[in-house]
């Protein structure tokens, strides 16, 4: 099977246990609904745009929203569940590769990719298509997950713990939040601004980690620990 097929049967499979999940309403949505501007009238792309949750709420927003998927699976999903949305906006919603985005150059104001990067073979060919198709002046706005914090050294210590435990996801990189950076400045990015959400720790064994709500609220002190948090966030801009 293909790595493709394999991420069709993921989103099948979530699809039908949970037929009305909202998969835009995840912590990192929160955080780039938190940090995007206005989108009313920009073109606004989410490269692995799932079953279409926070890609409609672009669109809702006045955003002229694409949404792009490794999985057909999901873009037939998400086409299903926006057909009776209520959008300013037309969403277009097509399968494809972030290795080869099928856009031109300068394309897009703003891309976002939330929980993708570690997900892709070869993120650096995906970043510098992020850059490609984004406007001189434009941002990416980016989240991955961050291994460098209590939870993250559970999953590296349960790796090694349990060899032949399988991830949840068909394909899924370990990658700490210097990476993240390295990875983005070398595909041509400037970093705007980082930030981290979700912080929580893993205290008692058996049991779903606790989760220190607090920093969420606290602008401030979220951005000094972003380092530590399990999503590192960082906006980029096309110089």
């Amino acid at each position: 099977m293909s790595l493709r097929s394999d991420y069709d049967l993921w989103h099948s499979r979530n699809q039908n246990l949970d037929p009305a999940h909202d998969d835009g309403s995840s912590p990192w949505y929160a955080w780039v609904r938190e940090v995007l501007p206005d989108v009313k009238g920009l073109r606004i792309l989410e490269v692995a745009c799932g079953r279409g949750g926070f890609v409609s709420s672009l669109a809702r927003s006045g955003a002229l929203a694409y949404g792009m998927d490794f999985s057909f699976a999901a873009i037939q999903v998400a086409k299903q569940k926006t057909s009776s949305e209520n959008c300013v906006s037309p969403i277009c919603l097509l399968q494809g590769d972030a290795h080869a985005l099928p856009f031109t150059d300068g394309y897009f104001d703003t891309v976002i990719s939330c929980e993708t990067i570690e997900h892709l073979p070869t993120p650096m060919k995906a970043l510098r298509e992020f850059h490609r198709v984004t406007r001189t002046g434009g941002t990416l706005i980016l989240t991955t997950p961050n291994y460098l914090n209590l939870m993250g050294l559970y999953e590296i210590y349960s790796k090694f713990r349990h060899p032949q435990r399988v991830k949840d996801q068909p394909f899924d990189r370990i990658q700490f939040f210097f990476q993240t950076r390295s990875l983005l400045k070398a595909a041509g990015w400037n970093i705007l601004q980082s930030d981290g959400t979700v912080h929580q720790l893993p205290i008692f064994p058996g049991r779903n980690p606790v989760q220190v709500r607090s920093l969420e609220n606290n602008r401030k002190i979220r951005k000094l620990l972003s380092i530590f948090a399990y999503h590192y966030c960082l906006i980029a801009k096309k110089i």
